[in-house]
C-alpha cells in the first residue's frame, strides 16, 4: 500500500476541525479587539492591566516582599558540630572508631524578648510598602493612559472642527469669487480666502502630527509598537456625575493616596525597628546537646547553654539613635507629602471648577454670539456693507471659540485625572 495516504479516523478529524475553528474564532476576536482599540477608554485600561510590564514587575516585587516576613520571623539555622580528637600521628584515621573520641554536637539559638516577632512585623511593614508601590504604579499608569487618550480625542475633535471650518472658508471663497466676477469685490478678497484656506491646511497638518505623536505615546504606555493602529475615538470619556468638594478630596488623600500609604507603612517599620533596637540589649540564648563516642560506644552526653553578652553598649546606643532618627525622618516626610498633596488637590480642583465655568460661558454665550456676528457679517458683505476682512475675522472668532470649547473639554478631563491620581481612586 505504499504511496496511499490512509484517512484519519473520524474522531481525530472532528478534533482537528474543532481546533482549527477555535484558532479562527480566536484570531477573529483578536482582530476585532485590535480594530476597536482606541475608540473608548475602558478597553485601553483593560489592556494595560493585562500586558503592562511595569505592573507585572510591581506585582512580582510585592509577592517577593510578602515572603520576607516568614524569613524574618524564623529561628536561625541550627548548628551541627563534628569533632574528632586523639587522631594517631603515625597511623592517622578519620573513622570515628579509629580515633580517641568523636564528639557530635547540636546547637540552636533562640532570640529572646520578642525580637523574632518584631523582625516579622518590620518585614510585614516592608511588604505593605511594596503593596503601596504597586498601587502607585497602577494609579500612575492608568492616569497616563487616560491623559493620552483624552489628548488623542482632542486631536481628532480639533481636526474635525478645522475641517468643518475649512469647508466654511471654501464657501466664503466661492462668494468672494462670485462678487469679484461681477465687479462687486476686489481680487484681494479671493486671495485672502485662499490664504485662509492654506492656513487651515497647515493647522490640519499640525493636528495630524499631534495625533500620531499622541497615538505613539499611548501605544508605548500599553507596551504596543509605536505604529500599532488605533481606532478613531468615539467621543470624550464621561466626566464624574458630581465632583466632591475640596474638603472631601483632601480627606480622601489621607486614606487613599498610595504614596501616603507607603509612608504610613514606612513609619510603622521605623517604629518597630526602634523597638527592636531597644530590645537588642536582651541576650539571646543558645541551647545545645552533644554525644561523645569512644570506639564504637557512646560514652558521654553533654548539655550546653550559651548566652551572648551585650557588652558593647556604644554600638547598641548608636543603633537606637539611628532607629529614632529614621522614625523622625519618615514622619517628617509624610508631613511634607501631605502638605504637597493638599496643595496639588486645591490647585487641580480650582482649575477644574474654572474649566467648567469657561466651558459653560463659551457654549451658552460666546459661541452663539460669534455665530450671530458671523451671519450678520456674511449678510452685510453680500450687500457690500462690510469688507471681506471683517467677515474673515468673524469666521476666525468662531474657529477660536470652537477650539476653546475643545480645550475646556480636555482641561476638565485632565484635571479629573489629576484629582483621581492624587486621591488614588476614581471620582
Amino acid at each position: 500500500m505504499n504511496g496511499i495516504v490512509q484517512p484519519l479516523p473520524r474522531s481525530q478529524r472532528v478534533l482537528l476541525a474543532a481546533v482549527a475553528l477555535g484558532l479562527v474564532l480566536s484570531s477573529a476576536v483578536q482582530a476585532t479587539e485590535s480594530a476597536e482599540l482606541g475608540a473608548t477608554l475602558p478597553p485601553l485600561l483593560d489592556l494595560l492591566e493585562r500586558q503592562s510590564p511595569e505592573l507585572r514587575a510591581a506585582g512580582h516585587e510585592r509577592q517577593a516582599a510578602w515572603e520576607r516576613p516568614d524569613v524574618a520571623g524564623s529561628l536561625p539555622d541550627p548548628m551541627l558540630t563534628f569533632e574528632e580528637m586523639g587522631i594517631a600521628r603515625d597511623d592517622p584515621s578519620l573513622s570515628p572508631s579509629g580515633v580517641g573520641s568523636t564528639r557530635y554536637a547540636f546547637r540552636q539559638t533562640f532570640p529572646l524578648g520578642g525580637k523574632r516577632g518584631l523582625a516579622r512585623e518590620i518585614a510585614e511593614a516592608g511588604a505593605e510598602q511594596a503593596v503601596a508601590r504597586e498601587r502607585l504604579s497602577r494609579v500612575e499608569l492608568r492616569s497616563l493612559v487616560k491623559l493620552a487618550f483624552n489628548e488623542y480625542q482632542y486631536a481628532h475633535a480639533a481636526t474635525q472642527v478645522t475641517e468643518d471650518l475649512r469647508g466654511l472658508v471654501d464657501e466664503l471663497e466661492s462668494i468672494a469669487q462670485a462678487r469679484y466676477r461681477v465687479g462687486l469685490a476686489p481680487q484681494q478678497d479671493v486671495i485672502k480666502a485662499q490664504t485662509e484656506h492654506s492656513s487651515l491646511q497647515s493647522e490640519l497638518l499640525t493636528l495630524e502630527r499631534d495625533r500620531r505623536s499622541t497615538a505613539a505615546r499611548l501605544n508605548g504606555i500599553l507596551a504596543r509598537p509605536a505604529n500599532a493602529p488605533l481606532a478613531t475615538p468615539a467621543g470624550w470619556s464621561a466626566l464624574p456625575a458630581a465632583v466632591p468638594t475640596l474638603a472631601e478630596l483632601q480627606a480622601r488623600i489621607l486614606g487613599g493616596n498610595p504614596q501616603v500609604a507607603e509612608l504610613n507603612a514606612r513609619i510603622q517599620e521605623a517604629r518597630r525597628a526602634e523597638e527592636l533596637a531597644s530590645r537588642n540589649w536582651i541576650p539571646d540564648v543558645t541551647i545545645g546537646t552533644a554525644v561523645v563516642q569512644m570506639g564504637n560506644r557512646a560514652e558521654e552526653f553533654e548539655l550546653m547553654l550559651e548566652m551572648n553578652i551585650p557588652l558593647w553598649g556604644k554600638r547598641r546606643s548608636a543603633e537606637q539613635r539611628e532607629a529614632v532618627s529614621m522614625r523622625y525622618a519618615a514622619e517628617a516626610r509624610r508631613e511634607a507629602v501631605n502638605s504637597r498633596l493638599a496643595g496639588s488637590v486645591g490647585e487641580a480642583w480650582s482649575a477644574l471648577e474654572t474649566a467648567f465655568r469657561q466651558h459653560a460661558l463659551t457654549a451658552r454665550t460666546l459661541l452663539p454670539q460669534a455665530e450671530l456676528t458671523y451671519q450678520s457679517a456674511l449678510a452685510s458683505y453680500q450687500t457690500g456693507n462690510v469688507d471681506f476682512a471683517t467677515l474673515l475675522d468673524a469666521q476666525r472668532q468662531i474657529r477660536q471659540l470652537r477650539l476653546s470649547l475643545l480645550s475646556y473639554e480636555l482641561e476638565q478631563r485632565v484635571r479629573v485625572v489629576e484629582l483621581e491620581r492624587l486621591v488614588g481612586a476614581e471620582l
